[in-house]
């Protein structure tokens, strides 16, 4: 197992994700199918992008794969990767070089499998290219994104949420920070956005979620 962590001249700098809700059991068509994925395949290296759940840690290193960790949305909401506009009346920069080195520096590991989760749904606009293209690289050919997206901006479940895995078809959706939904992505959006990857899954549900499986 291993976590990515701040250089440790940043430990104490922030605190992390709170975990505070309580855990309410959802089922997921993506995950089910993900899942047997990963029980089919031995050794893979999964990228879980969330807070840190030992429950998911636990899980998968029991399944014999290497684990990583990334706090993407709690990271990115910070002031400090908001840079002054290019000009005046344009919108804020994102400063994508500096919160990719601090944060999400692979050191030249590559992923088979990544839990995006809702992760797209909460990040600053400046962001979420770039990140869908730092993904991209950092995926192996055939490599799998399991992505979650909100079909309404407001409404149940739309308050950010950690997800624990189980060993069966559901996940355990834990509320968060009270960060909210800042966009919705339509299908045609997802597939522009994950352009040039080799495919699509989709999965539809009867609450306000609806889940992806994008294939590198």
């Amino acid at each position: 197992m291993n976590l990515f962590r701040r250089k440790r001249e940043d430990e104490g700098r922030g605190r992390p994700t709170l975990l505070t809700g309580p855990r309410i059991p959802r089922h997921s068509s993506g995950w089910e199918a993900l899942l047997k994925h990963l029980r089919a395949e031995n050794g893979l290296r999964v990228l879980d992008i969330g807070p840190t759940s030992p429950q998911n840690i636990n899980f998968l290193t029991e399944m014999g794969h290497s684990v990583y960790m990334a706090d993407v949305v709690h990271e990115s909401l910070r002031d400090e990767w908001q840079l002054p506009p290019a000009e005046e009346g344009e919108p804020p920069r994102f400063d994508e070089a500096g919160f990719f080195e601090q944060n999400l520096n692979f050191h030249g590991r590559q992923f088979d499998v990544v839990l995006l989760w809702a992760t797209l749904d909460y990040i600053p606009d400046g962001l979420i290219g770039p990140l869908v293209s730092h993904l991209k690289d950092a995926t192996l050919k055939d490599g799998k994104v399991l992505a979650i997206f909100h079909s309404k901006p407001t409404g149940p479940f739309t308050t950010f949420c950690r997800y624990h895995l189980t060993a069966g078809p559901e996940i355990e959706m834990q509320e968060t920070e009270p960060y909210s939904v800042l966009r919705v992505f339509t299908n045609r959006r997802i597939e522009q956005l994950f352009r040039g990857w080799g495919g699509f899954k989709f999965f539809l549900a009867k609450d306000n979620l609806y889940e992806v499986i994008v294939t590198r």
